[in-house]
């Protein structure tokens, strides 16, 4: 056909202008071209050449800066631009058809104004970013020519009677809309910036956040194009393929998703609530939700409706497709016959797949950041809830550390998680019923049989669903209570293992998991019963459709209305998929949020403002409990304090364990509740008559800023996971003058000298590579570096206090208390005169020195070592873990993992069966209606009687592999989680007491806690859905490639798109998730330090640091996490753009096939339904996967602690072969003894030669390092001896299985320990013992009177860690439960550091009665209490330096042990 603009038919008039220009159509069609080719002329030349920027010369992202106002309303009105000119160009083509010439007319000014419309986003672009509004009036004019030109040809059109009923005249009239709409915005941005027209132009500033080069989080800032496809990532993620992405790479986040600015928002909704009239009614946290993150959640539900309803254009384009595969064009069509024709439909179909999946993602996007500021929000609040807790809420069990780590952890995430899914909620029944309605318009009656399986199956899903969500809060229960366990066996495990307890406890551990892996086994029955109804359901509706549909109509359904019913049951298989898991989720949230705001309503202290000057802080600062030294609210510790008034003095609270000196101390700080009488604090220090109660103050401290903070260390040591030097400085400007003093005074220099690098090494999580020593003195040098004027100072101050004759020049005054109650009160000569025997035992005490250690610090050296190899393989950029996958499935069973995956295999092959003999069925139906003749009727029915029975069996095939399946994965899971779990706990409790050095307790009870939960729960579903998913896209491919072979040419550059998409893709994920994990830790562990020493950073008044540093952590995860959401977001919309191109490509390939009679509409039916099914499932696969390889990091991070080493427990002698009473005498022999506690590190001991005599009490003395902790673990087997060896009673420890060995030795650690539980259970796990054993060591350990006095008595209930007794009881519980166990050797290392010198007087004569006849070694804290042994031996550096009776040594007055005698006198 010979080319012509107006066309050359024969006859025709098309240059015609005799009746006016402008009544002849082809001159306005041309006068329609002059804007668009006016604009490219202008612009072009302005988009190559360039032109300087008037950006502000505050250096920001340049070319994210949007400048001018209606932005987004421009870049919708020009997408909708452009998408009207596609139909425009469509409409004149398929016109075009009909002609006898080409009338170029007809489409090249639609296809020319396609081009000016992209150069004019294009262009608006570059004017934008580059701030030069002037050269927008070439976009104003354009608009104007544009509008004139459309609405003459609208006119002329109205003119000739060419109305809404034709195409062309509906598609020009959008057109002038557009255009008009588009000149109204650029007449706004003139309004606005007043860029002309007006004298004095607009100036503007940058964003705040732009003006931050720290900012690189740019979705909120950038263009509408690069926000749908997250084209700002592309440096990014194309980049880490080069270097990896690390913190600092991705900066900091804008203002608006801080966690600051989200708590200030929650919290404001969440205090709106409280109403005067009912102050007690507490406020509804899901309406505070609502209020603070309802906008963007509307916003996301709004795009998830657009998206849900664009869905549905794919089934009605496969229909068309399908119907008019033979219908052709005319000249002036209407909207109908334009879309009968099947190349337009096939473009339709791509551009709504494209548009529904840009709204799709766009809408997870607004939910995952809405989330994420939620959960910012959520920690924050939490967060200060816990620097505001009351004291008593601790030290009772009502909220206890595990709780709050779940808080945090747990209860956040899953509310966060929660309002991912929460647009489903409400956009899933819009599908359902929209789906019912198009099946019924495609099948009639027939349909509401299928919708009726559906809806008669409902009852049954809601069923299920319930049972999940009891289920799950059984888990939930049991979880929690076995975490608790398992928290409590690795914070006492050196004890359990000295005690030979390990398997007890392990067996606990197995008990409650065992309740826990029943309620799992429910929950994944009930999960497969989930995924097989919403697998089962789909399959069920199409059978009971189509067998009815047969009945009721004499002839089957068409291929077009099949095919079309077919995509649309696959479309409902999404939302009934998704049901179960939002609706889990949504219990989970409720759980949730029923914990969180029992939290937040949990007791307070009060106002600490009293503090700051002359008021007073009386019985209604507190709000529950005085400080409680029971195990139930109606025990109370009362303090009886008459009237103490101080200034500016040295004063000491004295008294036996329990009388009440810290609970006197907390009671000052506001942390107890006063029931009567006042504490006041007075702002001028200077005042005599001021009331100040201090238990020490330190009065060189020169007045200061910090008036009102109190420095404080506690008898318990509570550091942080930070650097030596700041864990002094605590916050503080660093004086280098005054850190020297402070340390010299805490004779800390010794021990900085020991660590690897100096006051730098960084202190483990609680202070785990420190001693106990070390951590105290670390403590009370924190309280004497802060520059305030009071000092507080819990239990034992010998460290501080090494000048003894000026110290009681500088006591002041005593405070003795008794029972809660003052004894005594005044100075120093008050007490000697009236109470000699007081001031001799705290004479004796002031003088005293610490020279313990408890174990060398070597050994960090290793430790950065070994951290740094983990570092290493956390950052292998490596691919699909298919060996973390390997070692999941081997964990689940050989068996259950061949069933699974040949179930699984049969059941898509079935599925795949199924759609293909419809495909045939309905393709006979309609090439037997094409006949003629009565025999149609008869070969009708002879066929339905092949074709129907087969249908009906493959179904219900497919039904059966659909049950099968959905149990195999479950079970597999569940037979995996079982089996890690138990390999896991028992290879972390065999552990080497090595392994719980250099390992952090967190991230040990990270696989036990989060890691667990990911394998119990998260792995199978996951596991299930992408197999799934992976099967139907693989399906869907073969399917289309056996059906249209051309569709693989096709195939083949797609695929390399999606493997260069895939290969940037996994290396910038797996770096993000890795930033993920690793600023997640810190976060938590912040949470947890705070909680631990609450009390401290009370009194320090350093609550706003915390917070802040809280607020730091909180926004780097966020950080991390929202990079790693947009990745997912960036993938995921390509990914979807792929599957629109292959749905394009195939139904390309099946039009030109059908077309030239190679294949039926039907199987043309069934290649366009899966080509729909892979855009649908596409994306299920790459989420899933990149779920799973995140998930599989926590098989993989349990699976490396598998590999730990265990202890040899077999030993090379039978247990049976140990005599029974073995160590009877109790003679230890000690050859060449060379230890260490690694085969890398260096020994600790050397060569160690010692003979003590059965009922020998020896005495270990020695500075810091020497090797005195050392040697006590090494009688138990718990370092490596690799030389030497160390006989007891004739045998070698080392031959002896360790479970013997360590359960006939008895040993007393410093730190106490306790377990929740009962005190019976404390003292005796293995319950062995009678009550009047445990009640003779009660009465030995002076605790009797005090067991008798609690409900119970032996029964009485101990909270976690024992917080329900003082330290020192504490410590008398564990020399009770030494004694309980009658050993002839009793190891006590520096047992005695936590308790009062009354009480050791009285246990040290009591170990020498009822010890008289038992070996004794004591690893002295204070030297007196060797002085009295029968041998002492002196340690430095590994070797003994000393070895004989202490009057000897004593005699040689150059020796160590004399020394340390004379420095404790």
């Amino acid at each position: 056909m010979a080319l012509s603009f107006c066309g050359s038919d024969n006859g025709s008039n098309s240059y015609s202008v005799n009746e006016g220009v402008l009544n002849n159509g082809c001159f306005v069609d041309a006068l329609n071209l002059v804007p668009h080719v006016f604009l490219l002329f202008i612009t072009f030349p302005i988009l190559f050449i360039g032109w300087g920027s008037q950006s502000s010369k505050v250096q920001i992202h340049h070319n994210t800066w949007l400048h001018f106002p209606g932005h987004n309303m421009r870049w919708i009105l020009t997408f909708s631009l452009l998408f009207v000119h596609v139909c425009e160009f469509a409409e004149g083509i398929v016109s075009n058809k009909g002609m006898q010439t080409n009338h170029l007319h007809l489409f090249i000014p639609a296809f020319m104004g396609f081009i000016a419309a992209t150069t004019s986003v294009v262009y608006y672009h570059n004017i934008e970013t580059s701030n030069f509004p002037k050269l927008l009036l070439v976009l104003f004019i354009y608009w104007v020519l544009a509008f004139i030109t459309k609405s003459i040809k609208l006119w002329k059109f109205a003119e000739y009677s060419v109305g809404p009923q034709h195409l062309r005249f509906c598609i020009t009239a959008l057109l002038v809309l557009l255009y008009g709409l588009l000149m109204a915005v650029e007449i706004n941005v003139i309004r606005v910036r007043k860029y002309v027209f007006f004298a004095n132009p607009q100036k503007v500033k940058p964003p705040e956040d732009l003006q931050d080069l720290g900012v690189r989080f740019l979705q909120p800032f950038v263009n509408l194009l690069s926000k749908a496809t997250y084209w700002w990532m592309n440096p990014l993620i194309i980049g880490a393929h080069k270097r990896p992405i690390e913190l600092k790479k991705i900066g900091k986040l804008p203002i608006a998703m801080r966690a600051l600015t989200n708590y200030l928002r929650l919290k404001d909704a969440y205090e709106d609530q409280r109403v005067t009239e009912d102050p007690n009614r507490p406020p509804s946290i899901w309406r505070s939700m609502y209020r603070a993150f309802g906008r963007p959640i509307l916003l996301s539900s709004t795009l998830r409706y657009l998206a849900d309803l664009l869905s549905f254009a794919g089934p009605l384009c496969i229909s068309g497709i399908v119907k008019y595969l033979n219908k052709t064009g005319v000249y002036f069509m209407s909207t109908t016959e334009l879309l009968q024709n099947t190349s337009v439909l096939a473009v339709l179909l791509f551009l709504a797949l494209v548009l529904q999946r840009t709204f799709l993602q766009a809408s997870y996007y607004v939910t995952i950041e809405t989330g994420i500021n939620l959960r910012g929000a959520l920690l924050a609040m939490i967060y200060n809830k816990i620097l505001r807790l009351s004291t008593s809420n601790m030290s009772m069990g009502e909220m206890t550390l595990g709780q709050i780590n779940n808080l945090v952890a747990i209860e956040t995430n899953q509310l966060m998680w929660f309002l991912f899914l929460c647009p489903n909620l409400w956009s899933m029944p819009v599908q359902i019923v929209m789906g019912v309605i198009m099946l019924y318009y495609f099948m009639g009656c027939s349909a509401l049989v299928g919708a009726s399986v559906i809806v008669l199956l409902a009852p049954v899903q809601y069923r299920i669903a319930t049972k999940l969500a009891d289920t799950q809060k059984s888990t939930l229960e049991h979880s929690t209570d076995r975490l608790k366990k398992t928290t409590e066996i690795l914070k006492g495990i050196k004890l359990l293992k000295l005690y030979a307890w390990e398997n007890i406890f392990c067996d606990s551990v197995e008990d409650t998991r065992g309740k826990e892996l029943t309620s799992l086994k429910t929950f994944a029955f009930y999960t497969s019963m989930s995924i097989f109804m919403n697998a089962a359901i789909p399959i069920a509706a199409v059978l009971a459709t189509f067998v009815v549909y047969h009945f009721i109509n004499e002839t089957g359904p068409t291929p077009s209305e099949a095919f079309a019913a077919l995509a649309l049951f696959h479309i409902l298989v999404t939302p009934l998929f998704l049901l179960s898991t939002v609706v889990r989720f949504a219990v989970k949230a409720m759980v949730s949020v029923q914990k969180l705001s029992e939290f937040l309503q949990s007791d307070e202290i009060g106002d600490d403002s009293w503090r700051n000057g002359d008021t007073s802080v009386s019985m209604e600062a507190g709000k529950k409990h005085l400080g409680v030294v029971g195990v139930n609210e109606t025990i109370f510790f009362q303090l009886n304090v008459p009237l103490i008034s101080f200034h500016s003095q040295l004063t000491m609270i004295v008294g036996q364990v329990g009388c009440g000196k810290s609970s006197l101390l907390l009671a000052m700080l506001g942390e107890m509740q006063t029931l009567g009488g006042s504490v006041y604090w007075n702002s001028r220090l200077q005042d005599r008559n001021s009331y100040l109660p201090v238990c020490l103050l330190f009065p060189m401290m020169q007045p200061s800023k910090n008036r009102y903070s109190v420095a404080y260390a506690t008898q318990k040591s509570w550091l942080l996971n930070a650097t030596v030097e700041e864990n002094i400085t605590f916050g503080s400007p660093f004086n280098k003058q005054r850190y020297k003093t402070v340390i010299d005074a805490c004779s800390l220099q010794p021990d900085i000298d020991l660590l690897p690098f100096g006051d730098q090494t960084e202190i483990g999580e609680r202070g785990i590579n420190l001693s106990g020593g070390q951590r105290q003195r670390i403590c009370v040098a924190r309280a004497l570096y802060q520059n305030t004027n009071i000092v507080f100072l819990i239990g034992d101050t010998g460290v501080l206090l090494s000048n003894g004759s000026s110290f009681f020049v500088c006591l002041v005054q005593i405070i003795a208390m008794k029972d809660g109650s003052v004894l005594r009160e005044g100075t120093l000569k008050d007490i000697q005169t009236h109470d000699i025997e007081l001031y001799d035992h705290w004479k004796t005490l002031m003088n005293r020195q610490d020279h313990g250690l408890e174990k060398v610090c070597d050994t960090e050296e290793e430790e950065e070592e070994d951290d740094d190899n983990m570092s290493t393989t956390t950052n292998r950029r490596s691919k699909i873990p298919w060996r973390v996958c390997w070692c999941y499935m081997s964990s689940g069973g050989f068996f259950m993992a061949f069933l699974m995956v040949s179930s699984k295999l049969l059941k898509h092959s079935v599925i795949v069966a199924i759609d293909y003999w419809l495909a045939i069925w309905t393709s006979s139906k309609t090439s037997q209606s094409a006949g003629a003749g009565q025999d149609v009727s008869n070969g009708s029915s002879l066929d339905d009687s092949y074709y129907l029975p087969v249908f009906i069996t493959l179904c219900a095939a497919g039904i059966t592999l659909c049950l099968i399946t959905s149990l195999t994965v479950e079970f597999l899971g569940l037979s995996a989680a079982t089996n890690l779990h138990h390999n896991l706990l028992n290879k972390i409790i065999h552990a080497p007491i090595r392994f719980f050095d250099i390992t952090p307790l967190g991230q040990i009870l990270n696989r036990f806690s989060a890691d667990t939960n990911i394998i119990d729960q998260h792995i199978p579903p996951t596991l299930e859905s992408l197999t799934r998913s992976t099967l139907l896209c693989l399906s869907a491919i073969g399917v289309i490639s056996s059906i249209t072979p051309a569709f693989l040419i096709a195939l083949v550059p797609l695929a390399v798109a999606f493997y260069f998409i895939q290969k940037y893709f996994r290396v910038a994920s797996k770096d993000l998730q890795d930033l993920d994990d690793s600023t997640q830790l810190p976060l938590l562990c912040h949470f947890s330090e705070t909680a631990e020493g609450l009390t401290t950073i009370r009194a320090f008044r350093h609550e706003a640091r915390f917070k802040q540093r809280m607020l730091e952590l909180t926004d780097t995860n966020n950080t991390a996490y929202l990079f790693l959401s947009a990745a997912n977001r960036w993938l995921e919309v390509r990914t979807d753009y792929l599957g629109a191109v292959i749905v394009l490509t195939a139904a390309g390939a099946a039009i030109w096939s059908l077309r030239y009679g190679l294949h039926s509409g039907g199987l043309v039916g069934l290649g366009l339904t899966y080509a729909l099914t892979v855009t649908n499932y596409l994306n299920w696969v790459v989420r899933n996967l990149a779920d799973l390889e995140v998930q599989m990091a926590a098989v993989k991070k349990v699976n490396s602690f598998l590999g730990t080493e265990s202890e040899n427990y077999e030993g090379s002698m039978d247990a049976s072969q140990v005599p029974e009473n073995w160590p009877q005498n109790g003679e230890i022999k000690i050859q060449e003894l060379c230890v260490r506690y690694d085969p890398m590190l260096k020994p600790v001991l050397k060569h160690v030669n010692m003979f003590i005599e059965p009922g020998q009490k020896v005495g270990i003395c020695g500075r810091t390092g020497s090797g005195k902790s050392s040697l006590s673990l090494a009688f138990f087997n718990m370092v490596d001896i690799f030389e030497g060896k160390i006989v007891i009673d004739g045998i070698d420890i080392c031959k002896l299985p360790l479970q013997t060995l360590r359960s006939r030795l008895s040993i007393i650690l410093q730190d106490p320990v306790l377990f929740s539980g009962s005190i019976r259970f404390n003292l005796d796990p293995e319950r062995t013992c009678t009550d009047d054993r445990l009640w003779e060591a009660l009465e030995i350990a002076q605790l009797k009177n005090m067991v008798k006095a609690l409900p119970g008595g032996l029964d009485a209930v101990v909270t976690e860690g024992g917080e329900n007794f003082s330290v020192g009881q504490r410590q008398l519980f564990c020399l009770a439960r030494a004694f309980v166990r009658k050993s002839s050797i009793l190891i006590m290392d520096e047992a005695t550091a936590s308790i009062d010198m009354a009480t050791e007087n009285i246990l040290q004569k009591v170990v020498m009665t009822a010890f008289a006849d038992r070996t004794v070694v004591t690893i002295a804290h204070r030297v007196h209490t060797i002085l009295t042994a029968d041998l002492v031996i002196v340690m430095k550096r590994g070797n003994i330096l000393e070895y004989d009776k202490p009057e000897t040594l004593l005699e040689q007055e150059d020796g160590m042990f004399a020394s340390f005698v004379r420095a404790d006198m």
